[in-house]
């Protein structure tokens, strides 16, 4: 088993996006060009059943589906999601079943598959880099999502919203072929009894699983702390961090200390969450930055500073390339070049209890009467907490589900006030919103601070811009050559 350390490291990461903006389209056009394309592996079971049950439009997945090396998953994923020529565009979209700590073999076979087509499709027609993006706040789909994307052959694996300690060693041994366990965050549960969902390679593939490639491992980190705590034991030592400030889109991290909100309610960041890049350094692994980078300049800055590249969100989030819908790019578009869009912080929309970064569109979750109008529910369940019940069993509840069935358990009113159904409006971001009563789910756009001055640089006269338009932005000026790139830690 070949370790993945002989890759060379890529100066630009594109971000791995919201449900399936970072899709497969647009990592296969970042790494066509030399960068590293990220897919977003959040909530990978459902866009694959909605997309299959659209159709499968050009018969991208079908195509990737017939490579899966386990002999039946296919056809047994086909058989249930896909329909001939589509739902009607009015037709409520089946549901995936909300996943559970010991999940049904169907669910699992969804899973592994979706991750696998989605990282083989990213790769095809080239030989760069693509990795897959998690989040460790979403933990019940890690192992089996992980197993997929080291079938397909993933060069990275990125994860951030948490502390990422247990992905070094699920990597390893998953591509050892071992059975894993991956413990869940479990509240009002005991350290003494840890609640873990497993996932077994050998079961999964019915015989002797095959040895892979074990992907690079870069931890998505926004202090020197963490990134100090998981580099010191070789156990959660990753191969490299993200370094991502509060100025980047989707979820941030909270403020250390007392929360405290400016007046207009966004969380205050202050000197304790200040970076220190020369102690990230003394830590002796390599680290891209990321939130507010993706300016023409942003790469230079960055390996000036000693960073190994950028990460780049949200320029690549509004190119031609991504799945965010048409209708959502030209309307942030718009509004930046009329410098009237408005980004907001805010720390209750997302179940998480992250703060989340929130784009002011008319007609989305951001508009209140958008929001009040929305009946409370959750049906896809991927950011819900699990919890210990009174018999000893697990639960699981969210803050944006309805308030009464929240506070029976165990949750209160005032933590569920304000909050937001960011899996359903997510999966509506890129065209895949449930439909209820013949109404789409509405959507909620969430972009990076610096999303004026990445429309204003990459925009144009035509207010449109491709992948590469963004790279070629962000390499020019700088050598492309080693003396370019800070040293290899020894």
């Amino acid at each position: 088993m070949a370790p993945a350390a002989t890759l060379e490291r890529p100066l630009v990461i594109q971000g791995g996006m919201g449900v399936a903006v970072s899709d497969w389209r647009l990592a296969n056009a970042v790494a066509r060009i030399g960068q590293l394309g990220v897919v977003s592996g959040t909530a990978l079971d459902v866009v694959h059943a909605r997309r299959l049950g659209d159709g499968d439009v050009g018969g991208h997945l079908r195509r990737a589906y017939a490579e899966f090396p386990v002999s039946g998953v296919a056809e047994r994923v086909l058989d249930r999601w896909f329909i001939d020529r589509g739902r009607r565009p009015d037709e409520r979209r089946r549901m995936v079943p909300r996943r559970r700590v010991i999940s049904c073999r169907a669910l699992e076979e969804l899973t592994v598959i979706a991750n696998f087509a989605e990282v083989w499709l990213a790769k095809q027609g080239h030989d760069g880099l693509v990795g897959i993006n998690y989040l460790e706040k979403v933990q019940l789909p890690i192992p089996s999502a992980a197993y997929g994307a080291l079938l397909a052959g993933v060069d990275y694996v990125l994860m951030g919203a948490g502390i990422p300690a247990a992905l070094p060693q699920l990597l390893t041994a998953l591509a050892r072929g071992e059975s894993v366990s991956y413990r869940v965050s479990v509240d009002g549960g005991s350290p003494d009894e840890p609640v873990s969902v497993r996932f077994d390679p050998a079961g999964f593939t019915g015989g002797a699983a095959p040895s892979l490639r074990r992907p690079e491992f870069l931890a998505i980190v926004s202090s020197n702390t963490l990134a100090t705590f998981l580099a010191k034991d070789p156990l959660t030592r990753p191969d490299g961090f993200v370094i991502e400030t509060h100025h980047a889109g989707g979820h941030n991290a909270p403020p250390r200390g007392r929360r405290q909100l400016d007046e207009t309610g966004q969380p205050v960041y202050g000197p304790r969450d200040a970076i220190d890049l020369a102690q990230f350094a003394e830590v002796g692994l390599p680290f891209w930055l990321a939130g507010g980078y993706g300016r023409r300049d942003g790469l230079r800055d960055a390996l000036a500073a000693g960073a190994a590249g950028v990460q780049v969100g949200t320029a690549f989030a509004l190119c031609e390339e991504s799945a965010l819908l048409p209708d959502l790019k030209i309307a942030v578009v718009r509004a930046a070049r009329e410098r009237t869009l408005g980004i907001f912080t805010d720390p209750n929309a997302s179940p998480s209890g992250y703060p989340f970064k929130v784009a002011a569109i008319a007609g989305t979750l951001s508009e209140h009467d958008v929001y009040r109008r929305r009946p409370r529910i959750c049906d896809l369940g991927f950011l819900r907490t699990a919890y210990k019940k009174d018999d000893g069993s697990i639960g699981y509840r969210c803050p944006s589900e309805p308030v009464d069935a929240y506070i029976r358990s165990g949750g209160t009113a005032q933590d569920a006030e304000d909050r937001k159904c960011l899996c359903n409006a997510l999966l509506a971001d890129v065209g895949l919103g449930q439909v209820r009563a013949r109404r789409v789910e509405p959507a909620l756009v969430t972009i990076g601070d610096d999303a004026i001055d990445v429309v204003e640089a990459f925009a144009g006269s035509t207010g449109r811009w491709s992948a590469a338009d963004v790279v070629t932005a962000l390499l020019e000026g700088v050598r492309l050559d080693e003396s370019c790139r800070p040293p290899v830690p020894t």
